[in-house]
C-alpha cells in the first residue's frame, strides 16, 4: 500500500519496490532488536509499561498516508535515500511494533507455558504474510480507493494495538523466569554467524531472483509477487514442521539447480520467458529451502528466541542493503544472482560438514556423499559464472532503474546499434551513414506518433516522454524544437556517445532529466501553458508505462501544455498489458477524439526497419484528424464492449488489463 503511494513520485520501476522492501527488512531488524531488549528485562512491569506507551504513541502516526507536496522529488538520480526517509517518517513507528511481535509475543508465550514450542507460530506468522501478499492485488487493490485502503489499514491497526497491549497487560503477572528458561547454553559466535549468513543468503536470492525476473523478463506485471511468496512458503514449511525440509533432497535440488540457473542466464536470449521463470524460480525455492531448512535446524533453545530471530532480522537487512545499494554501484549486471546460488549451495555444504558429515562421508555412503558433491560443485560452478557474468554488447550501465545494454548486430538492412532494457528495445540505429537517419522501431513511418508528426504544421513544438536512443528526434525539421524528458540519467549519455539522431536532427533538441510528470507539473507552474503541438509518450518501464502518466490528473497537465489543436499520443504496445481501456479512460475523461494506429506485420515497411506498434492519439479538436495521411490510417477502437477505465492517483490497478 505504502509503495503504491510513492510509485509515481519515483518513476514506477521495479527498483522501488526494491528500496522499500530494503526498508520493511531494516525496520524489521529494529523491531526484532527492540524485542530483544524488551524482553530480556526481567522486570516484567518495565515490558508492560514500555510496550503499551509505544503502543499508543505510534497511533500518533495514523492515518499512514505520505503526502505529495513534500515528498515528490523533480531531482534525476537515484531517490533511494529519499524513499527510505519517507517511509521512516511515515511508517516507521506502527510498522516497528509490528516487526517486533513475532518475537515478543512468542517469547511471552513460552513464559506462560514453558513446557510448548513456540517455533510453529513463526510458521503462521509466515502464512500471514502469505496471505496478504496474494489479497492485496486480489482483493484490496481492484475495488477500493487508496486512501480507502489507508482508513481500512489504520482501522485495523487500531486493533493490533488493543489485542497486543491487552496480551502486554498479561504478563504483569509474571514474576519469575520459568526454570526451564534457565536451563542450556546460549548459542556460540559461530552459530550466530551461520544463522546470520544465511539469512543474508536467502534475502539475496529473494532479491537477485525479483530483479532478474522483473527487470530482464519482464512479461508479466506483479512478477515480485512470485518470488516472494516462493521466500515466505519456504519459512512456513521449514518452521512449521520438520518433516518439510529434506536435507539430502534439497541438497542436490540446490546443487544441480544453480549451475543451471546460471547458464540460462548467460543464455537468455536463447531461452523462453516461460522456461527462465520455472528455472529462476525452481532455483529459488530449492536454494531457500537450504537456507532456511538450515536456520529451523539449528534453532535454540526457546530462551535464547530473541537472539535467534534477531539474527535472522539481521542477516535479512544486511541481503537487503547488498542487494538494493551496493550492487548496483558494483556490477555491471546482476552479478548478486549468481553470488546468492553459489553463497546457498557454500552455506548448505557448511551446515552439513558442522553436523559431522565429513566422519560419514564414506565409500559406499551415497546418502552423504552425493548431497555433498552436488552442493559443492553447484557452488563453484555459480562463483564462476558470477566472475564472468558479462552480457554481450559494446555498453553496459546499471544503476537504480535497471541495467541498460547497447549492442551492434545486423539485419536485412545491414548493421546496426540497438539500445535495449531487459528485453524491451528502446531504439536502434543503423551504421550505415546514408541509413542512420532513418526513423527506425515503434517510430518509423507508418505508426501513429509518425502521423501525428506528419499532421501538425511547421514549426512543429513536440515533447518526449521517454528518449531512449533518441529516434524521434530523427523526424525533426528546421525550426522545430523536440524536448525529451527522461527519468534515467544513464540514457542521455548512452544516446549521445553511441546514437546519432540528437546530433544529427535539424530540429533544435534538449533532454530534460527527472520524472516527466514532475517535470511538466513545474514548468507548467513557471508559466509554460499550451507551448506543445505534440505530446508522445513512451516511457517504458519494463514492459509497461507507468502507471502515473496515465491517471486523470496526469491528463490535466497533459491538457494544459498542448496547444489547440495538439495531440497526446500514448504508445500502448504491449505483450503484458491491454492499454486500450485506460487510454479509452483518458479520451472520455478530457472529452477528446481519440483513435488507434495499429502496425501490424503486414502493413509495416521492414525495409525502413519499423516494427509492429500500437498508438493512441488523442485530440480536443475532431478536424485534427482530418489530415489526409492520418485520416486514411487511423481505425476505431477495436470494439464496442472494450471497458472505459479512467485511473487516478488514488485508484489504479492492473488487473483489469492483464493479458492472460
Amino acid at each position: 500500500m505504502i509503495g503504491r503511494y510513492v510509485l509515481p513520485w519515483f518513476g514506477g520501476g521495479p527498483a522501488v519496490w526494491t528500496t522499500c522492501m530494503l526498508f520493511f527488512q531494516t525496520m524489521l531488524l529494529a523491531g526484532y532488536g527492540y524485542a530483544h531488549w524488551l524482553g530480556s528485562r526481567r522486570d516484567r512491569s518495565v515490558q508492560v509499561w514500555v510496550h503499551l506507551a509505544l503502543l499508543a504513541g505510534s497511533l500518533a502516526f495514523l492515518p499512514v498516508a505520505p503526502r505529495a507536496a513534500i515528498w515528490k522529488s523533480s531531482a534525476a538520480g537515484d531517490p533511494s535515500g529519499r524513499i527510505l526517509l519517507l517511509l521512516a517518517v511515515t511508517i516507521g513507528g506502527p510498522y516497528l511494533l509490528l516487526s517486533a511481535t513475532t518475537p515478543l509475543v512468542q517469547r511471552w508465550f513460552y513464559m506462560t507455558r514453558p513446557g510448548e514450542a513456540p517455533w510453529r507460530l513463526y510458521a503462521l506468522s509466515n502464512l500471514g504474510s502469505f496471505l496478504a501478499l496474494f489479497s492485496y492485488p486480489l482483493v484490496l487493490e481492484p475495488y477500493f480507493r487508496l486512501s480507502t485502503q489507508t482508513w481500512i489499514w489504520s482501522g485495523m491497526y487500531v486493533i493490533f494495538v488493543a489485542l497486543c497491549g491487552w496480551a502486554a497487560w498479561q504478563m504483569r503477572g509474571v514474576r519469575a523466569e520459568p526454570a526451564a528458561e534457565l536451563a542450556g547454553t546460549g548459542p556460540s559466535l559461530l552459530d550466530i554467524a551461520m544463522w546470520l549468513a544465511l539469512s543474508a543468503c536467502g534475502s539475496v536470492l529473494l532479491l537477485g531472483t525479483t530483479s532478474q525476473i522483473t527487470q530482464e523478463i519482464a512479461v508479466f506485471p506483479f512478477l515480485w509477487i512470485a518470488p516472494l511468496s516462493i521466500y515466505l512458503l519456504t519459512f512456513i514449511l521449514t518452521f512449521e514442521s520438520d518433516r518439510w525440509y529434506r536435507r539430502g533432497v534439497f541438497a542436490v535440488l540446490a546443487g544441480v539447480l544453480a549451475p543451471v540457473t546460471t547458464a540460462v542466464i548467460s543464455l537468455s536470449t536463447a531461452n523462453s520467458a516461460g522456461t527462465q521463470l520455472a528455472v529462476y524460480l525452481g532455483a529459488l525455492f530449492a536454494t531457500c529451502m537450504v537456507c532456511h531448512g538450515e536456520l529451523a535446524r539449528s534453532r535454540p533453545s526457546p530462551r535464547h528466541l530473541t537472539v535467534f530471530y534477531l539474527t535472522i532480522a539481521a542477516g535479512g537487512a544486511l541481503g537487503g542493503v547488498f542487494s538494493a545499494l551496493v550492487a548496483p554501484r558494483v556490477f555491471s549486471e546482476f552479478s548478486e544472482y549468481p553470488i546468492g546460488l553459489a553463497g546457498a549451495c557454500i552455506l548448505g555444504f557448511l551446515c552439513w560438514m558442522r553436523s559431522g558429515a565429513l566422519s560419514q562421508w564414506t565409500g559406499r555412503n551415497f546418502a552423504v556423499r552425493l548431497p555433498l558433491m552436488a552442493l559443492m560443485s553447484g557452488g563453484i560452478i555459480s562463483i564462476y559464472a558470477a566472475a564472468i557474468n558479462q552480457q554481450p554488447g559494446i555498453d553496459a550501465r546499471r544503476n537504480f532503474y535497471g541495467i541498460l545494454r547497447v549492442v551492434e548486430r545486423s539485419d536485412k538492412n545491414g548493421a546496426l546499434r540497438e539500445l535495449s532494457h531487459g528485453r524491451v528495445q528502446h531504439g536502434f540505429q543503423y551504421l550505415d551513414p546514408q541509413k542512420r537517419l532513418w526513423p527506425t522501431t515503434y517510430y518509423g513511418p507508418h505508426s501513429g506518433v509518425a502521423l501525428a508528426i506528419d499532421a501538425l504544421p511547421h514549426p512543429r513544438r513536440v515533447a518526449v516522454v521517454g528518449l531512449g536512443a533518441g529516434t524521434l528526434a530523427a523526424w525533426g525539421r528546421g525550426e522545430d524544437t523536440y524536448r525529451f524528458y527522461e527519468i534515467n540519467p544513464n540514457v542521455e549519455p548512452i544516446a549521445r556517445k553511441w546514437f546519432s539522431f540528437l546530433a544529427d536532427s535539424k530540429a533544435q533538441t534538449g533532454v530534460v532529466l527527472g520524472d516527466a510528470r514532475i517535470q511538466l507539473e513545474q514548468e507548467l507552474r513557471a508559466g509554460h501553458s499550451h507551448d506543445f503541438d505534440l505530446i508522445a509518450v513512451d516511457a517504458f518501464t519494463g514492459d509497461a508505462i507507468p502507471m502515473h502518466l496515465l491517471t486523470a490528473e496526469c491528463a490535466e497537465i497533459y491538457r494544459a501544455r498542448l496547444a489547440p489543436g495538439g495531440i497526446l499520443a500514448v504508445h500502448i504496445s504491449n505483450r503484458s498489458l491491454n492499454l486500450e481501456p485506460v487510454t479509452r479512460g483518458l479520451a472520455r475523461y478530457l472529452g477528446w477524439q481519440a483513435r488507434m494506429v495499429v502496425i501490424v506485420k503486414d502493413l509495416l515497411d521492414e525495409d525502413q526497419g519499423e516494427s509492429n506498434s500500437r498508438w493512441v492519439l488523442l485530440t480536443e479538436k475532431r478536424e485534427t484528424f482530418t489530415h489526409s495521411k492520418i485520416r486514411d490510417t487511423l481505425v476505431g477502437w477495436s470494439t464496442s464492449k472494450e471497458p472505459v477505465i479512467v485511473w487516478t492517483d488514488d485508484f489504479a490497478s492492473l488487473w483489469p488489463i492483464l493479458r492472460f
